[in-house]
Protein backbone atom coordinates (compact mmCIF):
# COMPACT_ATOMS: atom_id res chain seq x y z
CA UNK A 1 0.00 0.00 0.00
CA UNK A 2 1.05 3.66 -1.00
CA UNK A 3 0.49 6.94 1.05
CA UNK A 4 -0.38 10.41 -0.08
CA UNK A 5 -0.01 13.59 2.83
CA UNK A 6 -2.40 15.91 1.36
CA UNK A 7 -0.36 19.53 2.40
CA UNK A 8 -2.48 21.94 0.16
CA UNK A 9 -4.53 24.67 0.52
CA UNK A 10 -4.47 28.15 1.41
CA UNK A 11 -4.61 28.46 4.82
CA UNK A 12 -7.14 31.00 5.20
CA UNK A 13 -8.57 30.24 8.61
CA UNK A 14 -5.16 30.35 9.95
CA UNK A 15 -4.00 33.75 8.20
CA UNK A 16 -2.08 36.46 8.55
CA UNK A 17 0.27 33.26 10.25
CA UNK A 18 -0.23 31.08 6.64
CA UNK A 19 1.18 34.59 4.42
CA UNK A 20 4.11 33.55 4.17
CA UNK A 21 4.65 29.51 5.42
CA UNK A 22 2.26 26.47 4.86
CA UNK A 23 -0.46 25.87 7.23
CA UNK A 24 0.93 22.26 7.40
CA UNK A 25 4.74 23.23 8.19
CA UNK A 26 3.55 25.71 11.09
CA UNK A 27 4.80 24.35 14.69
CA UNK A 28 2.28 22.34 16.62
CA UNK A 29 4.23 21.98 19.96
CA UNK A 30 8.00 20.76 18.77
CA UNK A 31 7.26 19.40 15.69
CA UNK A 32 5.80 20.94 12.38
CA UNK A 33 2.42 19.90 11.92
CA UNK A 34 3.06 17.58 9.01
CA UNK A 35 5.07 15.12 11.25
CA UNK A 36 1.77 14.46 12.73
CA UNK A 37 0.04 12.51 9.97
CA UNK A 38 3.40 11.69 8.52
CA UNK A 39 4.03 9.34 11.31
CA UNK A 40 0.32 8.09 11.50
CA UNK A 41 0.89 6.68 7.60
CA UNK A 42 4.07 5.54 8.76
CA UNK A 43 2.27 3.52 11.61
CA UNK A 44 0.43 1.65 9.27
CA UNK A 45 2.98 0.04 7.78
CA UNK A 46 3.38 2.64 4.81
CA UNK A 47 7.08 3.39 3.28
CA UNK A 48 6.07 4.59 -0.11
CA UNK A 49 4.58 8.34 0.26
CA UNK A 50 3.70 10.98 -2.32
CA UNK A 51 3.70 14.65 -0.83
CA UNK A 52 1.40 16.78 -2.37
CA UNK A 53 1.34 20.71 -1.81
CA UNK A 54 1.38 23.74 -3.06
CA UNK A 55 4.08 24.97 -5.86
CA UNK A 56 4.85 28.14 -3.62
CA UNK A 57 5.11 25.30 -0.60
CA UNK A 58 6.60 22.58 -2.18
CA UNK A 59 10.31 23.54 -1.70
CA UNK A 60 9.92 24.00 1.77
CA UNK A 61 8.56 20.28 2.19
CA UNK A 62 11.14 18.74 0.17
CA UNK A 63 13.93 20.90 2.48
CA UNK A 64 12.60 19.56 5.79
CA UNK A 65 11.53 16.19 4.85
CA UNK A 66 14.06 15.63 1.46
CA UNK A 67 13.95 12.08 0.23
CA UNK A 68 12.94 10.25 3.22
CA UNK A 69 16.19 8.48 4.11
CA UNK A 70 16.28 9.49 7.59
CA UNK A 71 12.76 7.97 8.45
CA UNK A 72 13.67 4.81 6.34
CA UNK A 73 10.78 6.05 3.86
CA UNK A 74 10.75 6.75 0.21
CA UNK A 75 9.36 10.25 -0.48
CA UNK A 76 7.51 11.91 -4.16
CA UNK A 77 6.46 15.06 -4.51
CA UNK A 78 3.33 16.39 -6.70
CA UNK A 79 1.67 20.28 -7.27
CA UNK A 80 -1.85 20.88 -6.34
CA UNK A 81 -1.89 24.15 -8.03
CA UNK A 82 -5.94 24.65 -6.63
CA UNK A 83 -7.59 23.81 -3.34
CA UNK A 84 -10.04 21.67 -5.72
CA UNK A 85 -10.27 18.82 -3.34
CA UNK A 86 -9.22 16.09 -1.47
CA UNK A 87 -10.43 13.49 -3.81
CA UNK A 88 -8.16 15.45 -6.78
CA UNK A 89 -5.11 13.79 -4.85
CA UNK A 90 -5.79 10.64 -6.63
CA UNK A 91 -6.27 12.03 -9.91
CA UNK A 92 -2.58 13.84 -9.43
CA UNK A 93 -1.40 10.91 -8.03
CA UNK A 94 -2.35 8.22 -10.45
CA UNK A 95 0.21 7.04 -12.60
CA UNK A 96 2.69 7.20 -8.95
CA UNK A 97 -0.23 5.09 -7.50
CA UNK A 98 -0.15 2.56 -10.55
CA UNK A 99 -2.99 0.69 -9.62
CA UNK A 100 -2.22 -0.17 -5.94
CA UNK A 101 -4.22 0.32 -2.84
CA UNK A 102 -3.70 3.82 -1.34
CA UNK A 103 -4.12 5.54 1.78
CA UNK A 104 -4.49 9.63 2.42
CA UNK A 105 -4.01 11.54 5.23
CA UNK A 106 -4.55 15.18 5.79
CA UNK A 107 -1.58 17.37 6.70
CA UNK A 108 -3.45 19.51 9.51
CA UNK A 109 -4.76 15.95 11.48
CA UNK A 110 -3.16 14.38 14.23
CA UNK A 111 -4.84 11.13 15.64
CA UNK A 112 -3.60 9.65 18.91
CA UNK A 113 -4.48 6.65 20.66
CA UNK A 114 -2.95 3.73 22.47
CA UNK A 115 -3.86 1.17 19.74
CA UNK A 116 -3.76 2.98 16.67
CA UNK A 117 -1.40 0.81 15.05
CA UNK A 118 -3.45 -1.94 15.18
CA UNK A 119 -6.51 -0.23 13.63
CA UNK A 120 -4.37 1.27 11.33
CA UNK A 121 -2.90 -2.08 9.94
CA UNK A 122 -6.01 -3.88 9.88
CA UNK A 123 -7.10 -0.71 8.08
CA UNK A 124 -3.97 -1.34 5.43
CA UNK A 125 -4.65 -5.26 5.25
CA UNK A 126 -8.09 -5.07 3.82
CA UNK A 127 -8.25 -6.66 0.08
CA UNK A 128 -11.27 -4.86 -0.56
CA UNK A 129 -13.12 -1.44 -0.28
CA UNK A 130 -12.35 1.39 1.89
CA UNK A 131 -11.56 2.48 5.66
CA UNK A 132 -12.57 5.49 7.43
CA UNK A 133 -12.10 6.44 11.06
CA UNK A 134 -15.05 8.60 12.38
CA UNK A 135 -15.03 10.62 15.59
CA UNK A 136 -17.51 11.69 18.03
CA UNK A 137 -17.43 15.88 17.80
CA UNK A 138 -19.78 18.53 19.47
CA UNK A 139 -19.42 20.63 16.00
CA UNK A 140 -20.13 18.04 13.33
CA UNK A 141 -21.69 20.55 10.54
CA UNK A 142 -18.02 21.75 9.98
CA UNK A 143 -17.11 17.81 9.03
CA UNK A 144 -18.80 15.13 6.89
CA UNK A 145 -20.89 13.21 8.57
CA UNK A 146 -21.70 9.72 8.89
CA UNK A 147 -24.89 8.39 10.40
CA UNK A 148 -25.72 4.64 11.53
CA UNK A 149 -28.59 2.48 11.47
CA UNK A 150 -29.81 0.66 14.25
CA UNK A 151 -27.10 -2.44 13.39
CA UNK A 152 -24.27 0.42 13.17
CA UNK A 153 -23.92 0.11 9.82
CA UNK A 154 -22.64 3.17 8.24
CA UNK A 155 -26.26 4.38 6.56
CA UNK A 156 -24.81 7.63 4.43
CA UNK A 157 -22.26 10.25 4.45
CA UNK A 158 -22.94 14.13 4.11
CA UNK A 159 -20.58 16.97 3.68
CA UNK A 160 -20.82 19.72 5.76
CA UNK A 161 -24.76 19.25 6.73
CA UNK A 162 -26.83 21.87 8.31
CA UNK A 163 -28.74 19.75 10.40
CA UNK A 164 -26.43 16.49 11.06
CA UNK A 165 -27.76 13.43 11.89
CA UNK A 166 -25.51 11.69 13.84
CA UNK A 167 -22.38 13.91 15.93
CA UNK A 168 -19.49 11.10 13.94
CA UNK A 169 -17.41 12.88 11.83
CA UNK A 170 -15.23 11.50 9.04
CA UNK A 171 -11.47 12.41 9.98
CA UNK A 172 -8.83 13.02 7.69
CA UNK A 173 -7.79 9.46 6.99
CA UNK A 174 -8.57 7.10 4.51
CA UNK A 175 -8.03 3.83 3.18
CA UNK A 176 -8.72 2.43 -0.17
CA UNK A 177 -8.56 0.15 -2.40
CA UNK A 178 -6.65 -0.42 -6.17
CA UNK A 179 -9.71 1.32 -7.42
CA UNK A 180 -9.43 5.25 -5.98
CA UNK A 181 -8.22 6.33 -8.76
CA UNK A 182 -10.69 5.09 -11.14
CA UNK A 183 -13.66 6.29 -8.79
CA UNK A 184 -11.84 9.78 -8.38
CA UNK A 185 -11.81 10.17 -11.91
CA UNK A 186 -15.48 9.38 -12.10
CA UNK A 187 -16.64 12.13 -9.39
CA UNK A 188 -18.18 15.68 -10.88
CA UNK A 189 -16.72 18.40 -9.03
CA UNK A 190 -19.58 19.83 -6.11
CA UNK A 191 -21.27 23.51 -5.68
CA UNK A 192 -17.98 25.22 -4.78
CA UNK A 193 -16.24 23.89 -7.58
CA UNK A 194 -14.31 20.41 -5.76
CA UNK A 195 -13.68 16.70 -6.07
CA UNK A 196 -14.68 16.07 -2.35
CA UNK A 197 -13.64 13.04 -0.91
CA UNK A 198 -17.19 12.63 1.20
CA UNK A 199 -18.59 11.72 -2.75
CA UNK A 200 -15.52 9.01 -3.21
CA UNK A 201 -16.59 7.50 0.39
CA UNK A 202 -19.71 7.31 -1.17
CA UNK A 203 -19.54 5.52 -3.79
CA UNK A 204 -17.92 2.82 -1.34
CA UNK A 205 -21.09 3.00 0.80
CA UNK A 206 -23.18 2.10 -2.23
CA UNK A 207 -21.69 -0.74 -3.02
CA UNK A 208 -21.44 -1.93 0.46
CA UNK A 209 -17.49 -2.33 0.73
CA UNK A 210 -17.16 1.37 3.20
CA UNK A 211 -15.88 0.10 6.64
CA UNK A 212 -16.01 3.05 9.27
CA UNK A 213 -13.82 2.46 12.53
CA UNK A 214 -15.10 4.62 15.07
CA UNK A 215 -13.00 5.95 17.52
CA UNK A 216 -13.81 5.81 20.95
CA UNK A 217 -12.74 7.09 24.51
CA UNK A 218 -8.71 6.81 25.16
CA UNK A 219 -8.66 8.63 21.19
CA UNK A 220 -8.26 12.20 20.19
CA UNK A 221 -8.28 13.83 17.08
CA UNK A 222 -7.60 17.52 16.26
CA UNK A 223 -8.12 19.14 12.97
CA UNK A 224 -5.27 21.97 13.64
CA UNK A 225 -6.97 24.09 11.18
CA UNK A 226 -7.61 27.33 13.24
CA UNK A 227 -6.40 29.47 16.04
CA UNK A 228 -7.67 27.73 18.59
CA UNK A 229 -7.30 24.15 17.61
CA UNK A 230 -4.06 24.63 16.84
CA UNK A 231 -3.47 25.77 19.87
CA UNK A 232 -5.30 23.09 21.81
CA UNK A 233 -3.19 20.70 19.61
CA UNK A 234 -0.08 21.91 20.64
CA UNK A 235 -1.71 21.71 24.42
CA UNK A 236 -2.12 18.30 24.08
CA UNK A 237 1.20 16.95 22.57
CA UNK A 238 2.76 19.32 25.19
CA UNK A 239 0.75 17.36 28.38
CA UNK A 240 1.16 13.80 26.54
CA UNK A 241 4.79 14.12 26.02
CA UNK A 242 5.32 16.37 29.42
CA UNK A 243 3.22 14.42 32.22
CA UNK A 244 4.41 10.59 30.44
CA UNK A 245 7.65 11.09 28.57
CA UNK A 246 6.30 9.39 25.20
CA UNK A 247 6.93 11.24 22.22
CA UNK A 248 3.58 12.18 19.93
CA UNK A 249 3.75 12.44 16.26
CA UNK A 250 7.51 11.82 15.80
CA UNK A 251 8.31 10.23 12.79
CA UNK A 252 11.91 9.14 13.36
CA UNK A 253 11.12 7.33 16.26
CA UNK A 254 8.61 5.34 14.81
CA UNK A 255 11.02 4.78 12.03
CA UNK A 256 13.23 3.44 14.19
CA UNK A 257 10.53 1.52 16.58
CA UNK A 258 9.33 -0.35 13.07
CA UNK A 259 12.99 -1.02 12.30
CA UNK A 260 13.13 1.30 9.09
CA UNK A 261 16.47 2.82 10.73
CA UNK A 262 18.96 1.47 13.68
CA UNK A 263 19.94 3.46 16.99
CA UNK A 264 22.87 4.72 15.20
CA UNK A 265 20.99 6.52 12.86
CA UNK A 266 18.84 7.97 15.23
CA UNK A 267 21.18 9.07 17.68
CA UNK A 268 22.76 10.88 14.91
CA UNK A 269 19.35 12.43 14.07
CA UNK A 270 19.41 13.39 17.93
CA UNK A 271 22.42 15.15 17.78
CA UNK A 272 21.53 17.18 14.68
CA UNK A 273 18.54 18.48 16.69
CA UNK A 274 20.89 20.38 19.32
CA UNK A 275 20.11 20.94 22.60
CA UNK A 276 16.67 20.35 22.28
CA UNK A 277 14.26 18.48 24.81
CA UNK A 278 13.30 16.75 21.37
CA UNK A 279 16.73 16.12 20.84
CA UNK A 280 17.26 14.58 24.40
CA UNK A 281 15.01 12.36 23.97
CA UNK A 282 15.54 10.71 20.99
CA UNK A 283 19.10 10.30 21.93
CA UNK A 284 18.04 8.54 25.32
CA UNK A 285 16.22 5.85 23.25
CA UNK A 286 19.06 5.51 21.00
CA UNK A 287 21.13 5.09 23.84
CA UNK A 288 19.09 2.72 25.68
CA UNK A 289 18.97 0.30 22.43
CA UNK A 290 22.71 0.38 22.73
CA UNK A 291 22.47 -0.34 26.58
Amino acid sequence: MKGILLAGGSGTRLSPMTLAASKQLLPVYDKPMVYYPLSTLMLAGIRDIMVISTPEDLPQFRRLLGDGARFGVRFAYAEQPRPDGIAEAFLIGRDWIAGEACALALGDNLIFADHLSVLLRAASARPRGATVFAYRVRDPERYGVVSFDEAGHARDIIEKPAQPESNWAVTGLYFYDERVSDFAAAIKPSARGELEITDLNRRYLEEGSLHVERLGRGCAWLDAGTPDSLLQAATFVQTIQSRQGMLVGCPEEVAFRLGHIDAATLHAHAMSLGKTELGRVLAELADDHHG
